[in-house]
């Protein structure tokens, strides 16, 4: 990492930071790509967030710490390169087995550019699905550890996959489970906590009542509007893998519809060529 790369993201950290305010949140529709990062600017997106899954997809490999860092991180730098905003990337479990892995991986972000990361605590393959807590902690430690070193106020966003990954025995242990890890993560060094997979507005309120930081919600089709996640206290509003899912949707049902029927109704609707083009200096 050069100082030159700390200094130039630097600023565009703490103006990213700054953004998350309980109440009128940052509100993040995730790119995958640099084609999609343009597009997500250009709606208005104050800042730009990577969906893992999204990435991972897009560079022809399954979701869930498959991807490598330097595949990952160059997609991200591309990124980064191409919008004016505040990027943050989505780094799965940090892209590394052991916490000084971790540490080389939010090294890697910052000279990427980004300003932020999630880093999640789930794990794959035999076990249990969430890494235990001080396992956890050494993880986010090391990559606060790692930011601050480079002098950069790097947004660690601490994902607790409790609802994803079903722990618990019941809403009220699991609850109280999650409440027990996310303060636990900020203690380590993490500044927000994303909770995705809760998004009932009783529960989400319980979130933001019992974390002391700010509070990620994953949104979708059946969730909360953004307003009304904002009047539960949300300080930032994603959809992680949601875009690109509806994207390759679309692909599917145009490819399908082509080959089957012959016709090209799902195309209607599709942006312009020009101002695609022109997203791009064309």
């Amino acid at each position: 990492m050069t100082n030159q790369n700390a200094t130039a993201v630097a600023a565009p950290a703490a103006a990213f930071r700054a953004l998350h305010a309980p109440g009128s949140p940052l509100v993040l529709p995730n790119a995958w790509d640099v084609a999609s990062a343009r597009v997500v600017r250009a709606a208005g997106a104050r800042a730009v967030a990577t969906t893992s899954a999204g990435l991972a997809w897009a560079l022809g490999t399954a979701d869930g710490d498959r991807l490598t860092r330097e595949r990952a991180l160059a997609a991200v730098a591309a990124i980064v390169a191409a919008v004016d905003v505040p990027v943050t990337a989505d780094i799965e479990s940090g892209y590394a087995r052991e916490a000084a892995g971790v540490a080389d991986t939010v090294r890697a972000v910052v000279d990427a550019g980004a300003v932020g990361v999630n880093i999640e605590d789930s794990r794959y393959g035999a076990g249990e699905p969430l890494r235990p807590v001080a396992e956890q902690c050494e993880r986010i430690a090391a990559a606060r550890g790692a930011a601050d070193a480079a002098g950069v106020a790097l947004f660690v966003n601490a994902r607790v996959d409790t609802w994803l990954r079903g722990v618990g025995d019941g809403p009220d242990a699991r609850l109280a489970l999650t409440l027990e890890r996310a303060a636990a993560f900020l203690a380590a060094g993490a500044d927000g906590v994303f909770v995705p997979g809760a998004v009932d507005p009783a529960t989400v309120e319980a979130l933001v009542e019992g974390i002391d930081g700010p509070v990620n919600v994953l949104a979708g089709p059946g969730a909360p509007t953004v307003a009304e996640l904002a009047g539960l206290g949300v300080a930032r509003v994603s959809v992680g893998s949601g875009i690109a899912q509806a994207a390759h949707a679309l692909v599917r049902r145009a490819a399908t519809e082509l080959l089957t029927e012959g016709t090209y109704g799902a195309l209607a609707g599709g942006l312009d060529y020009g101002e695609l083009n022109e997203l791009f200096g064309g």
